[in-house]
């Protein structure tokens, strides 16, 4: 059996889901180095230090693997640098990178020159594993696109080429999501207004501001419907929340995160729409559990989602009010057979073979 050694300093959220997925589905002897998720960009300067101090603790018999798997907040080229100190360290390990998220996007928005560290970290852990994967294919491009920006700042070293040398060992894999839960559980519409479901981070790039705005403009208009707020909440949360709980009062069934994964599901089977306002997101994990429990997807058609969805289910900007209100009026809620049709292209059954072939198989490219 290959030995994979796994390195996640930012060991949550989707990270840490997508990671339990691939253990449990893709058979192999993996070994795990994880950092808690925070302070993400310390996790980027300075992990491979700390990973090599992990595999330096390792007894010299353990230290060969087939396979590195690192997230984008492992340094690669740092890493592999310094592995070549490590005693017992076995030159064979094929690195593979897998892009849950790109700092390629910010570098453009940012007026401090310092931000575009961040994107240096991703470029060069690219241009130092053997294979890359991204999770969209709107991840991707936003990743090549940035590195032409940024190889544009130096166009007299003639590095033009290096785009296609990193298209070339990548692919798009999504992440796999065990729907098991979800399947078993009871999904059913409750007796009154319809329920709209917000599952996501409460935080501005999730752009909940513009959410209750449109809720506000429906309610305003005569439409009735019912709220279930979940995500992961922070100290700072956007105003926004404390106000729609003031503002809807009884109508909203659930406020805040949810304590389990198993009440985080019963709340989603709950919803008939589920709507995302992001102004950045690279996949969407929550909206796809929220789809395989029925919820209708209410989604901008930008991001990752026009990959992911049909046209039925995305709004453009201006759109969004009165696609709502349709939604809402007509209990858009999915059936069974619409649910899983929509979603089971994301589930580890079907992604597990090509995860195989991408971490443990030595033969071609992956089909993405």
């Amino acid at each position: 059996m290959k030995r994979v050694l796994i390195l996640e300093p930012y060991y949550g959220g989707s990270h840490r889901f997508f990671l339990e997925g691939l253990q449990a589905h893709v058979v192999a002897e993996y070994t795990l180095f994880t950092m808690p998720a925070r302070k993400w960009k310390m996790r980027m300067q300075l992990s491979a230090l700390w990973c090599i101090e992990k595999i330096k603790c390792l007894p010299l018999a353990e230290r060969r693997f087939d396979v590195v798997l690192c997230s984008s907040f492992v340094d690669v080229s740092v890493l592999r640098a310094l592995l070549m100190r490590v005693k017992g360290w076995s030159n064979v390990a094929r690195f593979c990178t897998y892009f849950h998220e790109n700092q390629l996007l910010y570098p453009e928005r940012q007026v401090d020159q310092k931000s575009f560290q961040f994107a240096a970290i991703n470029f060069h852990s690219a241009l130092a594993s053997d294979k890359i994967a991204f999770n969209s294919a709107y991840n991707a491009e936003t990743f090549f696109s940035g590195c032409w920006k940024y190889l544009q700042t130096a166009s007299e070293m003639g590095l033009s080429g290096t785009i296609d040398k990193l298209r070339d060992k990548s692919c798009i894999l999504f992440p796999g999501i065990d729907f098991t839960l979800i399947d078993l559980e009871k999904k059913y519409s409750e007796p009154g207004p319809p329920v709209i479901v917000w599952n996501h981070r409460w935080e501005h790039d999730k752009n909940p501001d513009r959410f209750f705005q449109a809720l506000t403009d429906v309610f305003s208009s005569g439409i009735d419907f019912r709220l279930i707020l979940l995500g992961k909440t922070f100290p700072n949360s956007p105003q926004c929340f404390a106000n729609a709980k003031n503002v809807f009062g009884k109508r909203v069934l659930h406020y805040g995160y949810a304590a389990t994964y198993s009440e985080y599901i019963s709340l989603l089977c709950r919803g008939d729409v589920v709507v995302s306002t992001a102004l950045h997101e690279f996949f969407g994990i929550a909206i796809i559990e929220a789809v395989r429990a029925g919820c209708f997807p209410l989604l901008p058609a930008r991001l990752a989602y026009p990959e992911l969805f049909t046209t039925a289910y995305l709004y453009r900007e201006n759109e969004l009010n009165e696609k709502l209100g349709q939604a809402i009026l007509s209990r858009s809620r999915l059936s069974s057979k619409t649910a899983h049709a929509l979603t089971q292209r994301f589930s580890w059954q079907n992604m597990a073979p090509r995860y195989l072939q991408w971490l443990l198989d030595d033969g071609g490219e992956v089909v993405s």
